[in-house]
């Protein structure tokens, strides 16, 4: 259910002349028994009729999330004290917050245990009891309201003892004791989404291996294996062309499956932003693109690589699974650079997804010999390998090093040097970026490039493209708005980042409190793509900068690595039993949490839900 939808029904009890305000939860008080000696026991129970489709929160329900039943009886001097229980709530979903809570629906008895005064003066006395709750439907969320329910109890010293018991299935509420952890929400529809995409891309990285200098020229070599058997064994040289497959799928899976297990679920956040990570990784890029563009060559050893041909060439199943290491293992400096971005991205996503990415990528990278084994007439239409593929080779070699500077970018951010500046970033982008399509189009001698040769309209086509996004980009060194690639540069400065406080959390609810607003806390990251694209596509759209003045914001940085950061990451987890980040949370000046929004969204009408559902 989208997050829009929660947007409390202030019409309903602000305008004048409007309907009547929703009520759709009755409140009625009952005593066992109505008559009662003094010293003796009285059970209160309190009836909420909840009209369908609506549920109520339960007393117990954790904070960050709606806000929690409160029930207690009105001082009274004939009650010396009362114990409240409730009954079991639900706990299920709920898309109005985006998390689990504690809920009723159709009807809930609260008990109250009532003990008499042993002096309480014989008479009529009225229980009070006092409520105030909030209800809400899969579409909208009431504000919360305050009401009374009363019930008359006679104190007669000649009324018989009864007993009171509480029925099974009920526990005891003692306020401040803390509530169960809220668990982590399920993945929103656009998480999903944005997995299915990552596979796509991952499956898209596959088949564009193919294509590079280490593995097209092998597409001959390695299905004339396959299919040069004695007449009667084709049906056999299609099942070792499939085990083939496989052993390229299982190898990169492997390598998925060990960055899952060795990352953990928990360890993903923090390691996407960790220093030592993005260094290895840019140094990866760095040695990888310069090996592509041409300054040196990389080999594995050559005695390996025999060894490992030696063995395959027994055929049989294990041959082909050899021979499936054996290719993997040659195309590897080619492959390398698409292997670690796909890794490196799905890394600081966590979950299965090193996995499932190398699942993927394998499976594009191994289809075209599944295929050709299946229809081995189409091998003799694959365009020759050429001088095509040594171009592919160095331009992906200059997109590999500008892939690099994202991760240099992401140490210098959280190390808080300031050295790869935006300006600076997009330089050196646009350099890059200018070289791919300038060697395309013949301008710059790289390796493939040959005197007086014609460029063809596939060549003169991407060269273009290059060269205008290259120059696409002299804009953003100036400050202004990149769209999509602002998740992935460094942040313009600008007033809106003026209006934001940095790690000052004290210091912003304070000032909430003097200003009498709201706090909007912002849990967000130095290497945080989500948060990056967020702050600069979404806070900067007028509808939600003109809501954002509202409140008093402050970011919380939590993946540095001086002590604010931990700081902001021990109030994360212990408020919010969240370490994931983008989170945002608006609280008031005593720290009560109104309302919270986990991720990133591409929806701003959901965003504004959000901010204006904190209103109360």
């Amino acid at each position: 259910m989208p997050r829009w939808s929660v947007i409390a029904l202030w019409l309903c009890a602000a305008g004048a002349g409007a309907a009547q305000p929703l009520n759709p939860v009755q409140w009625s008080l009952g005593l066992e028994p109505a008559r009662a000696a003094p010293g003796s026991r009285v059970l209160a129970r309190l009836s909420a009729r909840v009209e369908p489709g609506w549920h109520l929160y339960s007393l117990s329900t954790p904070k960050g999330g709606p806000l929690a039943t409160t029930i207690a009886l009105a001082p009274n001097p004939a009650v010396a004290s009362v114990r409240t229980y409730q009954p079991a709530p639900t706990r299920t979903f709920d898309p109005n917050f985006n998390l689990e809570t504690e809920t009723y629906e159709k009807q809930a008895d609260f008990l109250l245990e009532a003990a008499l005064d042993a002096g309480a003066s014989a008479g009529a006395v009225e229980l009070e009891a006092r409520i105030r709750f909030q209800c809400c439907n899969d579409k909208m969320c009431l504000p919360p309201r305050r009401v009374t329910a009363l019930a008359s109890l006679v104190i007669d010293p000649a009324a018989s003892p009864v007993q009171v018991a509480i029925p099974a299935g009920y526990t005891e509420f003692v306020p401040g004791v803390p509530a169960a952890p809220v668990r982590p929400a399920p993945a929103r529809t656009g998480q999903v989404q944005g997995l299915g995409v990552f596979m796509m891309v991952a499956f898209g990285f596959g088949l564009a291996a193919v294509f590079t200098p280490c593995v097209f020229p092998m597409i001959p070599i390695t299905m004339s294996y396959f299919l040069n058997r004695p007449e009667g064994s084709r049906r056999w040289a299609f099942v070792e062309a499939s085990v083939f497959c496989l052993g390229i799928v299982g190898l990169f899976s492997a390598l998925g499956l060990a960055a899952t297990a060795a990352l953990g679920p928990f360890g993903v956040v923090q390691l996407g932003s960790n220093v030592w990570v993005n260094s290895f990784i840019a140094l990866i890029f760095l040695v990888f693109g310069l090996s592509l563009v041409g300054a040196f060559e990389i080999t594995l050893p050559s005695s390996l690589l025999t060894r490992l041909d030696q063995a395959s060439r027994g055929g049989g199943i294990a041959g082909a699974l050899l021979m499936g290491l054996t290719f993997s293992l040659a195309a590897f400096a080619c492959v390398g650079p698409f292997m670690g971005t796909l890794l490196a991205a799905s890394v600081q996503s966590g979950g299965a997804r090193p996995l499932l990415g190398m699942m993927t990528f394998a499976s594009g990278l191994a289809l075209p010999f599944f295929l050709l084994a299946l229809f081995p007439s189409y091998l003799a239409r694959l365009p020759r390998a050429g001088g095509w593929m040594e171009r592919v080779k160095v331009v992906m070699g200059l997109v590999i090093l500008a892939v690099m500077l994202k991760y240099v970018s992401a140490v210098d951010q959280v190390m808080q040097w300031g050295v790869l500046t935006r300006g600076r970033f997009l330089g050196v982008w646009m350099v890059l970026f200018g070289m791919a399509g300038g060697y395309l189009l013949g301008w710059l001698r790289l390796p493939g490039w040959k005197a007086g040769e014609r460029v063809g309209a596939g060549r003169l086509v991407v060269g273009a493209l290059l060269l205008a996004f290259s120059l696409s980009l002299l804009p953003g060194m100036f400050g202004a708005r990149l769209g999509e690639l602002d998740a992935y540069v460094p942040a313009a400065q600008g007033a809106s980042e003026r209006a934001w406080m940095k790690n000052q959390y004290r210091e912003a609810l304070a000032r909430a409190r003097q200003e009498n607003r709201r706090v909007l806390a912002a849990f967000t990251g130095y290497a945080c793509t989500n948060c990056h694209w967020m702050k600069a596509n979404m806070f900067t759209r007028p509808e939600v900068a003109a809501a954002l003045k509202e409140f008093v914001l402050v970011e919380l940085y939590t993946d540095g690595t001086d002590e604010a950061s931990a700081s902001n990451q021990r109030l994360q987890e212990s408020k919010f039993s969240t370490i994931a980040i983008p989170f945002y949370a608006v609280m008031d000046a005593d720290e009560r949490v109104l309302a919270t929004f986990p991720g990133l969204t591409r929806d701003a009408g959901e965003f504004l839900a959000f901010l204006r559902s904190s209103r109360t």
